[in-house]
């Protein structure tokens, strides 16, 4: 599972079509701007923005805009488009993190007294929905009044309604409309496959749910089961963090794929390169070299499952031992190349390790000129074909090719990675 922040835009987006599908008023009214927006054309396609009073910010995985100032309120479309005019483009930092304003969220602004919380986030034993009747942006201030409710998995709906009716908050003066809508969207936060989703604040009035500001991130490596549901979608990067030609290369690849292909460039420099199956393992083995005191050599994270082909797993292999193998280590090292994973449910381990073996052929020179040495483990289907075809080839190409099984533990390979280079 690899979780990524989708815009407010499209949580909202994505909220309206399931409430409205569902029978719940939503009045979702928004649009998206970027530098090349035709300001005519999105007034003729949006005759509200001429009418109403509007709220307008920074639409870019970033919190905190109010206290930054990133936040204009009840404007008029003349003023909002002076505003975003003058910031579009401009460098800010947030934090530590400093990079250029792109995208815009404009939506009208909605009078209101009351603010509330909600926020939902996924875990390993259940999920957990989070509740408060006072909302708003000193919320971590106020977290002793949040409410937090344990939702077992498969829950249905009638106990998920349960226990929200047991743990309410006071204070909450729509309180069945409140946990109509709180119902409505924990079912939305499964069904869409989302790993967190915040509202806050949100207000209701007349029966109608107002979520003003959201915060969302979606699991996917569902998209294969959710496409039609999400439509098109956009991950786009964190604020202050481009991504590489590379990281660009894998994500196109992992669209087009039943498979889950990730790929995060860490440092460009590193030392330590990772090829890990499954996602739950590639957090593992990242987590072991940190833990060993070699984070800062640590060149990438990503992962590869769900039973990708060769061809895929071939373009994955070419794309890391190409980061890995453009210059050698300042300080004489060897390039360590770790292929780990867990023991594998379906995925056909000699399929995979035929596409790596042949990226191995395609950069023997190269992996030689830095020195690299290289450490396997893994397990699952046809584990034992693929152990002895990248070990052949070790011997083959001359390559330093340590192998292990699932006799090894999973992790066992990173301190001998790590202690002898």
């Amino acid at each position: 599972m690899a979780q990524r922040g989708i815009r407010e835009y499209d949580a909202k987006r994505l909220l309206f079509q399931y409430l409205s599908k569902e029978g719940l008023n939503y009045p979702f009214k928004a649009v998206l701007v970027t530098k090349e927006t035709d300001w005519k054309q999105l007034e003729k396609e949006n005759s509200w923005l001429k009418k109403e009073k509007l709220v307008a910010k920074p639409d870019q995985l970033f919190g905190k805009r109010g206290k930054h100032g990133l936040v204009l309120l009840n404007a008029s479309l003349e003023e909002v488009k002076s505003w975003i005019e003058e910031k579009m483009g401009k460098e800010v930092t947030i934090g530590r993190v400093t990079d250029q304003l792109t995208h815009f969220l404009i939506e009208p602004f909605v009078p209101h007294e009351q603010e509330y919380y909600l926020a939902i986030t996924m875990e390993r034993e259940g999920d957990k929905i989070y509740i408060s009747a006072e909302g708003g942006v000193d919320i971590e201030e106020m977290w002793g009044k949040v409410k937090e409710i344990f939702i077992p998995v498969l829950s249905d709906k009638k106990e998920v309604k349960k226990l929200i009716e047991e743990n309410l908050p006071e204070g909450i003066k729509e309180k069945e409309t409140f946990i109509q809508f709180a119902v409505a969207i924990y079912n939305f936060f499964v069904d869409y496959h989302f790993t967190y989703l915040e509202f806050n604040p949100l207000t209701i009035l007349d029966n109608a749910f107002y979520p003003l500001d959201a915060v969302a991130r979606l699991d996917d490596t569902a998209h294969f089961e959710c496409a039609e549901k999400w439509g098109d979608i956009e991950f786009p990067a964190p604020f202050g963090r481009k991504y590489t030609p590379e990281e660009l290369y894998i994500r196109q690849l992992d669209e087009k794929s039943g498979s889950s292909l990730k790929l995060t460039v860490l440092n460009p420099k590193g030392r330590i390169w990772t090829m890990v199956a499954g996602g739950g393992a590639s957090v593992v083995y990242t987590d072991t070299v940190s833990d060993l005191g070699f984070a800062h050599e640590l060149g990438n994270y990503g992962e590869y499952s769900g039973n990708p082909t060769t061809g895929e797993t071939y373009e994955y292999a070419k794309t890391i031992l190409d980061l890995m193998t453009r210059e050698p280590d300042k300080d004489g090292k060897p390039k360590v190349l770790i292929i780990g994973g867990g023991i594998a449910n379906f995925t056909d381990v000699a399929k995979t390790f035929d596409g790596i073996v042949k990226a191995l052929e395609d950069y023997v020179d190269k992996l030689k000129a830095v020195n690299a040495k290289i450490y396997v483990r893994r397990g699952g289907p046809n584990y034992e074909r693929g152990l002895a075809k990248i070990k052949e080839a070790g011997e083959r190409l001359g390559l330093p090719i340590e192998v292990y099984g699932p006799e090894t533990h999973m992790t066992r390979i990173v301190k001998l990675a790590l202690e002898e280079n």
